[in-house]
């Protein structure tokens, strides 16, 4: 749970030795339009891609 008490899901999927799906569900907040959450939510998962496939 996130401070506020929205719920949020993070499922990694192994599909292979050296793949994996991740997917994030979000209870979207009441002031931002949930399209520029979900992009700041995208942002972060394509952050964390880059330094998981950098190590």
């Amino acid at each position: 749970h996130l401070e506020d008490g929205r719920n949020v899901e993070v499922v990694f999927e192994e599909l292979s030795a050296n793949k994996t799906k991740l997917t994030e569900n979000f209870d979207p907040e009441n002031v931002n339009p949930e399209s520029f959450q979900k992009e700041g939510w995208q942002a972060i998962l394509d952050n964390f891609k880059k330094y998981a496939e950098s190590i």
